[in-house]
């Protein structure tokens, strides 16, 4: 099979400003997820429209199916080196001031467009760098909305839900500083200002927890909604069980932190914030 890949209107791949949508999903896909559908149709049903886009590093007949059947583009990135890498690609290719890069196996909140975009049209376009809002899990068809992982994620971002706080460079770093709260399918970026390949490249598991510090050092904001608008999946296959499993996860954190705190205080929140993320494994 002949795959055709994206090609790319301006160097680096980044589309003309003047060419884009209000808003895209980009479903970054891995391999033959077996949830993949079921998040192509919660992005579907969202009360206001969006583009809906597919990028993946391995194409196969899986996949081309299944956009065959939804109706919507797949971009294919030629170059498979990692998960920073294919983010960034897709991105790229998305077309659209805003931009959510939605999880193969993550499901969406119909509402979460609509209440995403009306938070965004409540500030100045080039104020913010970013959006994102509250979620649940789910583990084996249950909806868990309250845990201890839960309940910390939501003390650390709340400062970030108030106009006064949340484009302060220090609260944004600080909300980073004990543990990433942000729930990376739940964020939506501002291309705009943003620009480009914004996503770390360096790490395997935590390129998103790398990717949120670096832009908390940057001008605009981080604004939170607290809104339990869309829902991850915590299930044997998926790639953050197996980066938790394989110490990945906690090796990368430790080197994030330590950007934040001195070396000896990073070691001790480290320690106890891998514990309460072994909750990712079932």
């Amino acid at each position: 099979m002949d795959w055709a890949f994206a090609s790319e209107s301006v160097s680096g791949g980044f589309l003309s400003l003047s060419n884009l949508v209000k808003h895209a999903f980009v479903v970054c896909a891995f391999g033959e997820n077996p949830h993949i559908e079921s998040t192509i149709e919660s992005l579907e049903a969202q009360t206001v429209e969006s583009k809906i886009v597919l990028s993946t590093s391995t194409p196969s007949e899986y996949l081309e199916e299944i956009c065959s059947r939804h109706g919507i583009e797949m971009i294919v990135n030629p170059d498979r080196l990692g998960a920073g890498f294919d983010w960034n690609y897709g991105y790229n290719h998305a077309g659209a001031k805003w931009v959510t890069m939605a999880h193969q196996d993550d499901v969406y909140d119909k509402r979460f467009t609509e209440r995403v975009l009306a938070v965004a049209d409540s500030y100045d376009l080039n104020s913010i760098q970013l959006l994102y809002t509250d979620y649940y899990e789910l583990r084996n068809s249950e909806h868990v909305t309250s845990n201890t992982l839960l309940k910390g994620k939501r003390i650390l971002n709340f400062p970030l839900r108030f106009r006064c706080l949340n484009g302060n460079r220090f609260v944004k770093r600080r909300v980073l500083s004990l543990g990433c709260p942000i729930c990376c399918p739940a964020v939506t970026f501002n291309t705009t200002a943003l620009g480009p390949s914004i996503f770390d490249t360096k790490y395997v598991n935590s390129c998103d927890y790398k990717t949120w510090v670096d832009l908390a050092g940057g001008r605009g904001r981080f604004v939170y909604i607290p809104e339990m608008l869309m829902g991850h999946r915590i299930y044997e296959g998926s790639a953050t069980t197996k980066n938790l499993g394989e110490n990945i996860r906690k090796r990368e954190d430790q080197e994030i932190l330590s950007m934040l705190w001195p070396k000896c205080i990073a070691a001790i929140i480290n320690h106890f914030y891998a514990y309460s993320e072994k909750s990712n494994v079932l």
